[in-house]
């Protein structure tokens, strides 16, 4: 899968290059929902990570690029789900990993900051356009075992309940609650299967 242009990885063989952009990335998961986006500027990173601005550009040439980074990768994610043959086994495993990684107080606040930035910052635009394409294509390699592959817009027919119950109404999403969706979900995929009438 192609990387974004505003995302630039660093040289894969250098152990030194990965170790520092893990300590960047830790320390920034750290401050960032104690001073927010805006408080959380590269000069305040540099200082608290040890490591200089230039290296921050380097790795991350804006701000959306380490947004991108904070919402997709690092520890305390929860863990992805595998592959399965069960369609409605891998969309409730996924919506629990959902829940779990915008859970973490970092994912949460990058997220939602690159969400509310989108509007008028172009890299943050790209940034989340690109968040939405990797999920869905990870969604779809867990399908693979069952031979189902679906639309972009099954797919969000399936997440937009979660987010909406986490970030609008600002509740709880219980398994329960992922359960409903998910039964709802497969209902509306069965009746997409099912042959249209010809009237």
């Amino acid at each position: 899968m192609k990387q974004p242009l505003h995302r630039r990885q660093p040289t894969p063989g250098n152990p030194r290059v990965q170790r520092t952009r893990n300590r960047v990335l830790a320390v920034a998961r750290e401050l960032l929902p104690q001073v927010g986006p805006a408080g959380l500027t590269y000069a305040l990173l540099a200082e608290r990570a040890e490591v200089t601005r230039q290296t921050l550009y380097r790795h991350w040439p804006t701000r959306a690029a380490l947004l991108f980074d904070l919402v997709l990768e690092g520890p305390g994610l929860g863990t992805y789900p595998e592959p399965g043959s069960d369609v409605g086994a891998v969309a409730t495993a996924w919506l629990k990993s959902l829940r779990a990684g915008v859970s973490v107080p970092s994912v949460r606040t990058a997220a939602l900051a690159v969400t509310a930035q989108a509007d008028h910052d172009p890299d943050s635009a790209r940034a989340l356009v690109r968040i939405g394409e990797d999920r869905y294509a990870g969604f779809n390699r867990l399908l693979e075992p069952s031979g189902v592959e679906i639309s972009e817009d099954e797919f969000t027919l399936l997440y937009g309940p979660v987010l909406a119950r986490l970030f609008l109404d600002r509740g709880q999403v219980t398994d329960a609650f992922i359960d409903a969706v998910v039964a709802q979900w497969l209902t509306m995929l069965q009746c997409g299967d099912a042959p249209q009438d010809s009237a």
